[in-house]
């Protein structure tokens, strides 16, 4: 089968895995995962391979940049010391403890020991994400799985940036303090500069593909800029990110950046499916490659690396939690009660499933590198088995915990609509039109239903109303185009306008369009 006939119907198996995914309640990369193994399997798979700079800008670049856009600063400065400990402390813990399983286990030199160490060392919180969402798990769990699944990106792949080169002989490990320290500032530099660039040039685009096009063009420019000047790309990319997060919504019409989310968040998922496809395919050509005695101790060795991934964390981030604990209990009430408890240390512990990052750092390994099919398999064993073992366990672990749901979100989302409401009610107090009477009526109701959250019954009749009489616009729509009353571009005028008035209508997640019954 051809790659691309065979990528089409994974695509198409990958949405039915999703839809799957949320009825089982477990992450959908869980299953994704198994899929990318199901397809070693497959008669006439073809056998690939890609351009190892390729991967990393194509499948990270964009990842990075989703991930870093909805990345909280205010979390990020809260939550420093346990960011600080997991980003940078647990990384560099699982990439030593696994270099050293690498080189005396399967004799691999230091440097690409190391490599793996790297490879293997970064979790992704998109899986776990999926199912912390569905129990309300403590705000401080979530927020620090996420500020860590972007921060130990770049921590990660520069040392597996520094190994490679070790290993390839362009660089000497000895040297690598001054290179880390030029690297990180001037990425630092370079990624707020290009931000800054970047929000000048999408300002003055109006037209909502063009803007996507350019965004998507300007982030794979960014990551090939920075890789060029000797940078970090992870870290120029995560820059660059988070100044136009700050500044870009301001500058954006909504048309534009309803646009641009929904094809953000159809591209990663894409990049996910594909990743996993490439595992498989590159599994099934290291397997073949591996004969007599050399497939079982291949096979050996990637288990004994997922058992050591999954302990390093679970020990890293039980000792980092039993010191700040011990600390806190010399210090006032404010920092015991703000202290880690241990129920959340698990937690964070086990949400250590690897993902997209693992899987295209390993696939990237130049096609010379020293033990290169034995580190790669054993890359493949960690995300399989992490998401697999951890994935499908999450949903009972978190029954066991039992945390208390968490309404931090909730409550901060009914301040600040009662805030915007109130100012919209500000600036129409004066206008005296028989309009903006009926307008004030409109953010009035709006905003007495924000200032009772807990009214569940008062905010379904308000917003059922508005669906219910915006279902009917939508059949007379219908009615004047079958008709002919009305074209098609007329048609589509006015059916984006009922959009905008729908979206308005259903707060996140929360209603759905009633039928005219």
């Amino acid at each position: 089968m051809a790659l691309f006939e065979l990528t089409l119907v994974l695509l198409l198996a990958a949405v039915a895995l999703t839809a799957l995914s949320r009825r089982l309640e477990i992450p959908y990369p869980s299953l994704l995962a198994l899929a990318g193994v199901a397809i070693a399997f497959v008669p006439g798979a073809p056998t690939i391979e890609i351009d190892p700079e390729l991967a990393l800008a194509l499948f990270i670049a964009p990842v990075l940049l989703d991930a870093a856009y909805d990345t909280s600063l205010r979390d990020l400065k809260r939550y420093r010391l346990s960011l600080v400990l997991l980003a940078l402390g647990a990384v560099v813990f699982t990439t030593v403890v696994v270099a050293f399983v690498g080189w005396k286990m399967a004799g691999l030199p230091i440097a690409a020991a190391i490599a793996l160490g790297a490879i293997v060392a970064p979790p992704d919180a998109v899986a776990a994400s999926a199912v912390l969402g569905q129990f309300k798990v403590p705000h401080r769990i979530t927020a620090i799985l996420q500020g860590e699944s972007l921060l130990n990106d770049a921590t990660a792949l520069l040392i597996y940036r520094l190994a490679v080169s070790a290993a390839l002989g362009s660089i000497m490990l000895s040297n690598a303090v001054p290179t880390i320290l030029l690297s990180t500032i001037g990425s630092v530099v370079a990624g707020y500069l290009l931000g800054r660039f970047s929000l000048l040039t999408l300002t003055r685009i109006e037209d909502a593909a063009s803007s996507t096009v350019v965004q998507f063009a300007g982030t794979f420019g960014v990551w090939i800029l920075a890789d060029r000047l000797g940078l970090s790309a992870i870290i120029t990319i995560v820059v660059y990110a988070i100044t136009i997060a700050r500044s870009a919504p301001r500058h954006m019409s909504a048309r534009r950046r309803v646009s641009t989310y929904s094809v953000w968040e159809s591209a990663v998922f894409v990049l996910n499916v594909l990743a996993f496809v490439l595992m498989g395919l590159q599994a099934r050509s290291i397997v073949g490659r591996l004969s007599g005695d050399a497939q079982p101790e291949a096979f050996v060795f990637a288990a004994t690396v997922l058992v050591v991934v999954i302990l390093a964390r679970l020990v890293w981030v039980a000792s980092y939690v039993a010191i700040i604990r011990w600390f806190a209990h010399f210090g006032g009430e404010d920092r015991r009660r703000e202290a880690p408890t241990f129920r959340g240390a698990v937690l964070v512990g086990w949400c250590g499933m690897r993902g997209l990052v693992t899987l295209v750092v390993a696939i990237a390994l130049p096609a010379g590198f020293p033990g290169r099919d034995p580190i790669v398999l054993a890359a493949f064993a960690v995300v399989l088995g992490t998401l697999v073992l951890q994935g499908m366990s999450l949903k009972p672990l978190l029954r066991i915990l039992n945390f208390e749901r968490d309404t931090t979100i909730d409550r901060e989302v009914a301040q600040a609509r009662v805030a915007v409401m109130q100012a919209a009610l500000d600036v129409l107090s004066r206008k005296t039109s028989a309009a903006a009477a009926v307008v004030r009526e409109q953010y009035e109701a709006q905003r007495l239903i924000a200032e009772n959250p807990e009214d569940a019954q008062a905010a379904t009749e308000y917003d059922r109303l508005r669906l219910y009489a915006i279902n009917r616009q939508r059949d007379t729509l219908e009615e004047l185009r079958s008709n002919g009353t009305i074209g098609d571009e007329a048609y589509h005028r006015l059916e984006e306008e009922i959009d905008w008035a729908e979206l308005a209508a259903s707060p996140a997640g929360r209603f759905q369009p009633l039928t005219t019954d």
